[in-house]
């Protein structure tokens, strides 16, 4: 962090290195959110799909690829949530800076 981050007065232009201290908290508090969501988001898609597995519905040669399978769409649920997130906040943020009439 450079030693003029720690008293910014510009109002907060990300990208230049002026963010203020309450847009970096919010930032950090969004980033904890979609890390948060994203991990509870995959850990239900990974129950939810590897259900039958657990409850020995799936026969046992079979439950390795049942795993492997609700564990790639249990990632793939965790990055789309973070992703979602995360651009979400960038629109508001960027949405904030423009001037103008808010809708």
């Amino acid at each position: 962090m450079c030693h003029h981050d720690r008293h910014d007065t510009h109002g907060g232009h990300h990208g230049d290195g002026t963010d203020t201290q309450a847009e970096r908290d919010a930032m950090t508090v969004e980033i904890g959110f979609a890390l948060f969501t994203g991990a509870l988001s995959a850990g239900a898609v990974f129950a939810l799909l590897a259900l039958p597995a657990f409850l020995g519905m799936v026969p046992a040669g079979a439950r390795t690829g049942v795993y492997a399978v609700a564990g790639t769409v249990a990632a793939v649920a965790f990055l789309v949530r973070v992703v979602r997130v995360l651009s979400r906040f960038d629109r508001r943020r960027s949405a904030a800076d423009e001037p103008g009439p808010r809708a």
